[in-house]
């Protein structure tokens, strides 16, 4: 007996499983709630199994739902890709891609590289994850994520790695303190005014912590925050200084930060595209990451961030 359902169907079940709400799904397909509910009831009715579990308050997906809706995306991606062949459907695209990044790359990638992808898709949907390293590492894993944006992954023997950029770590301080004025920091200089770092569980602080393990009078922190970017600000509200990633530091005419080479010793981290080995991405993923992987030769800075990063180390691979 034939299957009585079709592709808005589909398209409907997928909805609904993303969004954990009929009311936004209809919204999102633009359609009527009561419509779209009868979009769902007939795709259960032809498939004789229960796929959601309704209440006043939210939609969760059964057992045979979760298992239908991986499925689904997967059949839905394909039927992407197919169509991505003809010509002039690009520019109607519809669909979504998940990247997770470290948040000190978001000014240097995201916003060049996402402004272009809008331009060229301006119907898909990007979400954009930004968490720790660790975190960035396990959401590309698990499937979470299409793919990512960190440093660390490339001993990960289930990782792809593919490097972009390679920059160094700099002295993040305010114009008026005293090391503004120096061309480069010692690491035991810095040490002689309050510090600011990330905490432990920061894939940057591990970096720091392993390459300064023997250098004596290292900088000890007195403020402790979760992200670079809270780090930042309080060196801007004149708290101290920091030890950041030259990507992660403002534009060079910025009237507050500035950012001063550090060495003995120099310390570097790679900034790289990961994604998780044997796992093919869908079409509208695979561009983006394209996109990405064009930065190697492309990397669409503005003319004063190329400067201040160029003064500070920051080297292409």
């Amino acid at each position: 007996m034939a299957i009585n359902f079709n592709l808005n169907d589909l398209q409907a079940f997928r909805a609904v499983a993303e969004l954990n709400s009929f009311r936004k799904a209809a919204e999102a397909l633009h359609v009527s709630q009561p419509a779209f509910s009868r979009r769902i009831e007939k795709l259960e009715e032809a498939l004789g199994v229960k796929l959601l579990d309704r209440t006043t308050r939210r939609v969760n997906l059964t057992s045979v739902g979760r298992e239908f809706d991986r499925k689904v995306q997967q059949l839905l991606d394909d039927l992407d890709h197919t169509l991505l062949g003809i010509r002039g459907v690009a520019a109607t695209r519809m669909g979504e891609v998940k990247i997770a990044c470290v948040p000190s790359t978001v000014y240097y990638f995201l916003s060049q590289v996402i402004s272009r992808y809008h331009e060229r898709y301006p119907k898909i949907r990007v979400k954009v994850l930004d968490a720790s390293a660790n975190e960035v590492l396990a959401t590309v894993s698990s499937g979470e994520a299409d793919f990512g944006l960190n440093f660390v992954g490339g001993q990960e023997p289930d990782i792809e790695f593919k490097p972009l950029l390679e920059e160094r770590f700099v002295a993040a301080c305010r114009r008026d303190h005293p090391i503004a004025r120096k061309r480069r920091v010692s690491w035991t200089e810095l040490a002689q005014y309050d510090y600011i770092s990330v905490s432990k569980a920061s894939g940057n602080r591990l970096l720091l912590d392993q390459a300064l393990s023997e250098v004596a009078g290292r900088p000890q922190s007195i403020y402790e925050t979760q992200h670079v970017t809270t780090m930042l600000g309080l060196v801007e509200a004149g708290l101290g200084v920091a030890a950041v990633p030259s990507i992660a530091m403002p534009d060079a005419d910025h009237p507050l930060l500035v950012s001063v080479p550090l060495h003995d010793p120099t310390i570097t981290r790679t900034i790289g595209l990961i994604r998780r080995k044997g796992r093919s991405l869908s079409p509208a993923a695979q561009q983006l990451y394209a996109f990405f992987s064009e930065m190697k030769t492309k990397p669409g800075k503005p003319a004063g961030r190329r400067a201040a990063n160029e003064a500070t180390g920051v080297r292409r691979t």
